[in-house]
């Protein structure tokens, strides 16, 4: 069948794939006029598209499992937490209840060494007698804290530094006494609970003259830091709920060379988890900037950077979950036929007043298709990370947050922007923008009492009339289509939603949780470069509550 679609950029890998899911599709519908479709059972309860979020965990076991309960219970599978700063010290800032003997502790740990630098860590976690490595290493317990020293070659991978020179951590531990630490906590409720848990690396301070960027210096530290931080992991965190590791370090997807020690970073520490933990993955999650007043990044820039990401894997099974901005005012969510209306009182308060096309170069539809494109055959895979809050202004206050509460029509708005193109979607982050009273009811209990609501995330406009509709809550009801043909004329129809597949995603290798319908609109064409507008009613009576449009 004849496709009417044309992708808004040129990027002939992710038109390759839509090509691919369209014979696939004719296919399933095809099969399933002549064998009874399974298209045709009955839909799965609704389970909102959002299947993991950002936390800050506890070092309560009740508290954690409490926190995953409640995520579970809105479709969530998958939390991730943000690591600690490995920060430069000098011996005056050493805890003070660190002593060995009576003695600072770092001092005492290096007796008779030449040291480098000292640096300090807290994370939470008991660290102790499983973390040490070397014969210098230490751990104690001060005025009812405990504490590690490990005492770090400067060069070289033993025990022994090459060049005769130390660097020294602290790491301040589990402030709480018989608690397992959040991590080990994390991962054991996580795996009670059937979830994933990604624990936060290790990450260096930011640079004083360019914030943007880590601080390098002191690299050789925080590799060896990076190798005993995975090598106690390894020891006390036997769960199958440990899926892998997150790198707090941001950047923008973009191919500027400014950003290399990041991706340096990146490549570092990935190497290290595929060397200690071959059987764990990775995330990172990148964010977009598309302000014509900010970075001006532009597809092709995302696309590239996007391919410089992914190549930092390694061996890692590796996920790059890109933040849509739509919570930092960095992003726009916006169909081409919407460019010339005016931002929405969000985004306006970080762009200013002004239509879409005026404040972003593209929509953020255009640039999840171009990173989709750009880590295409690396082997890495593309998530989306929803910013789960809105531009703070005095309509939409979240607790003491920076940014306030959104709105569910804006996150819904948000998952279309991503299409289809990431295969699992994420959350920035639950607490407490999912959580927080402010203007309206918690996100989290609106979303439950929005759970049935229809999301469109792509449609293909076939040269039969028929259209496949995607997305999630589609089941049942009808479908409305405003679309203009090859001579021009105008038309409206409303039909049946038929061949209904809640395992197109699964079908396709795309997210798992996208359903499809078709809306057979008999024999019609769809002029090229026209814009169709799309409305789903669902069998649940409940209409998308967000604008899509397509174009041909």
């Amino acid at each position: 069948m004849a496709k009417f679609r044309s992708e808004t950029s040129l990027l002939p890998t992710a038109n390759a794939r839509h090509l691919v899911a369209s014979i696939l599709t004719a296919f399933v519908l095809v099969a399933g006029f002549l064998h009874g479709s399974p298209a045709q059972a009955a839909a799965p309860p609704p389970v909102f598209p959002i299947s993991g979020y950002f936390i800050f965990g506890s070092s309560s076991d009740a508290v954690n499992t409490q926190k995953l309960t409640d995520i579970k219970a809105v479709g969530g599978d998958t939390v991730i937490t943000f690591g600690s700063r490995l920060k430069p010290a000098t011996l005056d800032t050493v805890p003070e209840d660190c002593k060995i003997n009576g003695v600072n502790c770092a001092t005492a740990a290096s007796a008779g060494l030449k040291v480098n630098r000292y640096f300090t860590y807290s994370d939470a976690s008991l660290w102790g007698a499983p973390s040490r490595v070397c014969p210098k290493d230490a751990s104690l317990t001060g005025n009812g804290k405990p504490f590690t020293v490990f005492v770090l070659p400067n060069q070289g991978s033993s025990c022994t530094s090459t060049n005769g020179v130390y660097d020294v951590v602290v790491v301040s531990g589990a402030p709480y006494a018989g608690t397992l630490g959040i991590n080990v906590s994390l991962a054991k409720a996580a795996t009670s609970l059937g979830m994933k848990y990604y624990a936060g690396m290790p990450i260096p301070a930011s640079r004083t003259d360019l914030a943007w960027l880590p601080d390098v210096s002191y690299l050789p530290a925080l590799t060896q830091f990076t190798d005993r931080f995975l090598r106690y992991q390894k020891a006390v965190i036997n769960e199958p709920g440990l899926a892998g590791f997150y790198h707090s370090f941001e950047m923008p997807v973009t191919d500027g060379s400014s950003f290399d020690p990041i991706l340096n970073l990146y490549r570092m520490q990935n190497d290290a988890i595929g060397r200690i933990l071959p059987d764990r993955g990775a995330v990172v999650s990148p964010y977009l900037d598309s302000r014509r007043s900010g970075s001006k990044i532009t597809t092709t820039q995302v696309l590239n950077g996007a391919e410089k990401i992914a190549k930092t894997a390694g061996k890692v099974r590796f996920s790059i979950a890109i933040q849509d901005s739509m919570g930092t005012g960095k992003g726009g969510a916006y169909f081409g036929n919407e460019a010339s209306t005016l931002v929405d009182q969000f985004a306006a308060s970080i762009v200013g007043s002004g239509t879409w096309g005026d404040k972003y170069l593209a929509p953020n539809r255009d640039y999840f298709a171009a990173a989709a494109a750009g880590i295409d055959g690396t082997g890495a895979e593309l998530w989306g990370n929803l910013e789960g809050m809105a531009p703070a202004t005095s309509q939409n206050p979240c607790d003491s947050n920076l940014r306030g509460q959104t709105t569910k029509s804006r996150v819904d708005k948000q998952l279309q922007q991503m299409g289809n193109a990431p295969v699992k979607v994420i959350s920035f982050m639950w607490d407490t923008y999912y959580t927080c009273t402010g203007t309206w009811a918690p996100m989290a209990e609106r979303m439950k009492l929005a759970s049935m609501t229809p999301v469109i995330t792509d449609s293909i406009f076939y040269g039969n009339g028929d259209v496949l509709v995607t997305g999630h809550n589609l089941s049942g009801g009808t479908v409305n289509i405003k679309w203009t043909d090859t001579s021009g004329r105008t038309y409206e129809k409303t039909v049946t939603a038929t061949n209904y597949n809640a395992n197109y995603g699964s079908q396709q290798g795309l997210n798992p949780r996208l359903e499809s319908v078709t809306a057979q609109l008999g024999s019609t064409s769809l002029g090229t470069g026209k814009y169709y507008m799309i409305n789903v009613v669902n069998g649940s009576g409940v209409k998308n509550d967000a604008f899509y449009s397509d174009r041909g």
